[in-house]
């Protein structure tokens, strides 16, 4: 008596179990990566940046193969997904707060040189402002303005209104309630870069009584980010270096929120996911992130003009932190169109200072 031949049927079923089974691996391998929080290694800290919804694409493959597998094969399969489309890509379901008189925020990497060297770039960032309206508006990249004004009078008047607006190298604050006492802060910087890095503080006379305003701009990753990718892991010394220097100017920050009293908003361009060791030393200060409290969604502003994004965003490096005692009603982000960077809104509940 012989023993039957395997067909190809067999073989095909094969590779599609191993198939699962390899996605059900990496997608488990890199929810418990980003979700042990902060690391010491390069290559770990690396991750957070890595445009993770793709792997969502094998997931879903998987998860079509297994019709044809018994039912673990597909609970497997499932789990991957889930596992991608909620911890790998950090999934928010935050809740809002109630309350009336919200003050509306916006904060936004313009790339204002890039936009006045396209023909309606400046017109998009105006447009992108004036639908979301914000009663409090801080930008960053945002240089050269002033002298825009000078060419073409009337410009800041179309991106700013009758807003109040303090200019401070790159930054841009622009509000619809007083402001006072605004100033740069230096920021810590390695000499090596030959640049000044700072942020501005401002103090707000809000709907309910004043508040703090600090925007900030940290260092790009872009420099640490490029070298890996053109120098592999030869490059990881230049992106531990661009990690380390975006950390200490956090702390520099955060130092500086600890001796600030009242209620308080920070908003910018961190260059660094929430999960990162940047944004977590400011929240250690007592701030939350407002997308992740009251967010639907995913909130990525930054990748949809990289050619690795394919025009989709899949950051979430801009952020508005506000302190225990300010409410979040509500928050999205904008468009992709006039910048790099999507802008960020929050529809903020300020309570009167005690």
């Amino acid at each position: 008596m012989t023993r039957a031949r395997r067909g190809p049927v067999w073989w095909v079923g094969f590779l599609v179990r191993a198939g699962v089974a390899l996605t059900c691996v990496l997608t488990v391998a890199a929810a418990v990566l980003l979700q042990v929080g902060p690391s010491s290694h390069p290559l770990l800290i690396l991750a957070p940046y890595l445009p993770w919804p793709w792997l969502l694409l094998p997931a879903m493959l998987s998860l079509w193969c297994t019709i044809w597998l018994r039912p673990v094969w597909r609970w497997m399969a499932a789990l991957s997904v889930a596992l991608v489309a909620v911890v790998v890509m950090d999934l928010a379901w935050g809740s809002a707060d109630d309350g009336e008189r919200p003050l509306r925020l916006m904060t936004y990497n313009a790339k204002v040189l890039l936009a006045s060297q396209r023909p309606g770039g400046m017109e998009g960032l105006a447009s992108e402002i004036a639908f979301h309206d914000p009663d409090v508006l801080v930008m960053q990249d945002a240089g050269g303005l002033p002298a825009m004004e000078r060419a073409n009078p009337g410009l800041q008047a179309s991106l700013f209104g009758d807003r109040q607006v303090f200019f401070h190298g790159q930054y841009v604050v622009a509000s619809r309630y007083p402001l006072s006492g605004c100033r740069a802060v230096r920021l810590p910087f390695p000499v090596e870069y030959h640049e000044r890095h700072d942020f501005v503080h401002c103090e707000v006379q809000g709907p309910n009584g004043p508040f703090t305003l600090v925007t900030v701009h940290f260092v790009t990753p872009r420099q640490g980010l490029l070298a890996v990718r053109h120098g592999g892991l030869d490059g990881l010394e230049a992106w531990e270096g661009n990690v380390m220097a975006r950390i200490e100017q956090a702390h520099g920050l955060a130092e500086h929120l600890r001796g600030v009293a009242g209620p308080v908003i920070v908003a910018g361009d961190l260059n660094a996911p929430e999960r990162s060791e940047v944004v977590r030393s400011l929240l250690a200060t007592g701030l939350r992130d407002v997308w992740s409290s009251a967010g639907r969604g995913y909130g990525y502003t930054h990748g949809h003009s990289l050619r690795i994004g394919l025009h989709q965003s899949f950051l979430r490096i801009d952020h508005i932190l506000v302190s225990s005692d300010i409410g979040v009603q509500a928050t999205e982000v904008g468009g992709g169109l006039a910048s790099e960077h999507r802008p960020v809104v929050a529809d903020l509940l300020m309570q009167r200072r005690r």
